[in-house]
């Protein structure tokens, strides 16, 4: 599906025509570092624009990814694999959320206990997701 959005001050502009409307909740230590708490996205492949990119700063969070935010009002954009350019954007950057259905929590082992969602997903451990990940490489060889 197609999906438009921005950052909180309205100077970064996003336009998605790939988005997944699976949301997935990330509770490793970096989302929960750079969040304040666990990040709810979804994958928006790398049919991506934005608008007022001169507004956009990107922080290479580790070897394999960046992150995204608005130099302005700060607001976190994106998570960018570096490796094959694929958007994950913050599901609450959209306009509308309607067609977004909470599927799953992944780093679920690093999730702290002081919060559960009552949605019932299918739940990995950051070995767990990284085997996928894996397992979707050997697949594209």
């Amino acid at each position: 599906m197609k999906k438009k959005g921005g950052c909180l001050c309205g100077k970064v502009g996003i336009i998605a025509n790939s988005v997944k409307p699976q949301v997935h909740a990330y509770h490793c230590n970096m989302c929960q570092s750079w969040n304040g708490g666990p990040t709810l996205s979804v994958h928006c492949g790398t049919d991506v624009g934005f608008s007022n990119e001169e507004y956009i700063s990107v922080y290479q969070s580790c070897s394999w990814a960046e992150l995204g935010f608005c130099k302005n009002c700060g607001s976190h954009l994106f998570y960018r694999s570096i490796d094959n350019g694929e958007y994950i954007i913050q599901s609450g950057s959209f306009d509308s959320a309607d067609g977004f259905t909470l599927e799953q929590q992944i780093f679920i082992k690093e999730k702290p206990a002081y919060y559960s969602f009552a949605n019932h997903t299918t739940d990995l451990t950051g070995a767990e997701v990284l085997a996928q990940y894996a397992s979707d490489d050997k697949a594209s060889e």
